[in-house]
């Protein structure tokens, strides 16, 4: 659980019960087909709780729950992880978010449902209740999933805390343009930060340009995720790019959150740009080697262990 009077990062964002239904054999429409359940836990600000709190960060996560068995195991997942949900808000009748998802023999999802409608009970009303929690954090992460509320604690707390924001899409990224000079933070992926910036980045002066855009946004510190050449970093003084050779990859699902999850563990930990971009590298790697959205061994000493046998290509500007 949360350790009581040390300094935490607070993650605030949705939490969704994930169903996936896999089918034995040809996918049959309109009939009962054989096949196997999975359910997992999933969202992307509480993927990123969690990676945070297994690599030994002061976690603290509001999220919206029904009081269903699903907001309950979600409740009780967070507690066997050492991070703290006791502030979010618990709707009394209501469903906790749940996906599902049907996928054939061949992995394509054929069908699905989404039930987020409680997300609307993310109000303003219920950020002020937080307001102690949120001024006192030393590092807020958002993503950009409900711009309206991301809005709303950007606006009203970014004189009081970091901000760290995620995106999350292109579309989203669009919404959040007008932050970016409040927050601490950002990481846009590649087709974002050509959303955001007007221009492609499509060689290395043209991210660099980036970089130098968005910082004089008013940013403190900018990470711009470029899939295979890795992950471009730059705060005002320190730039460079850093990428792994030859990852492992199972599944890319949430390597992301494992990234932004990284980030608070390297400023929670003192790191420099660049520790701070292997740490949070190397939890993504450790993510995409496994059909889960966060590898079941993830913890500190897997990630430093890890780092150490992974081949860096590294470049400092």
């Amino acid at each position: 659980m949360t350790r009581l009077n040390e300094p935490y990062i607070l993650v605030f964002g949705m939490s969704i019960c994930d169903i996936f239904g896999f089918t034995h054999s040809n996918y049959r429409a309109y009939d009962s087909n054989p096949g196997s359940v999975k359910m997992s836990y999933g969202g992307v600000c509480r993927n990123i709780a969690e990676n945070m709190a297994r690599v030994g960060v002061n976690t603290k996560f509001i999220s919206v729950l029904g009081d269903d068995e699903r907001g309950k195991g979600l409740r009780e997942h967070a507690n066997k992880q050492n991070f703290d949900m006791s502030d979010s808000l618990i709707v009394e009748g209501a469903s906790t978010p749940t996906y599902i998802a049907i996928l054939d023999d061949n992995g394509e999802m054929v069908s699905a449902v989404v039930d987020i409608s409680i997300a609307d009970l993310f109000t303003e009303e219920f950020v002020d209740s937080k307001a102690e929690l949120i001024k006192n954090a030393e590092y807020v992460i958002l993503d950009a999933d409900n711009p309206k509320i991301a809005e709303y604690i950007v606006k009203n707390f970014a004189r009081y805390t970091n901000i760290i924001l995620d995106p999350v899409s292109a579309a989203k990224a669009e919404t959040v343009k007008h932050l970016i000079p409040h927050l601490h933070t950002f990481k846009p992926n590649r087709y974002e930060a050509e959303i955001l910036c007007g221009f492609p980045l499509d060689n290395e002066e043209s991210i660099r340009e980036a970089g130098r855009y968005f910082i004089a946004q008013g940013l403190k510190k900018v990470f711009i995720s470029l899939d295979s050449d890795g992950i471009y970093y730059f705060d005002g003084e320190k730039e460079g790019t850093v990428r792994v050779i030859n990852p492992k990859v199972v599944n890319v699902t949430g390597a992301g959150d494992a990234f932004v999850a990284g980030i608070g563990y390297g400023y929670m930990n003192g790191k420099s740009m660049k520790d701070t971009v292997k740490f949070a590298n190397t939890m993504s790697v450790l993510t995409i080697a496994h059909e889960e959205t966060i590898a079941p061994e993830m913890s500190e000493e897997a990630v430093l262990h890890h780092r150490e046998q992974l081949v860096w290509v590294e470049k400092s500007y």
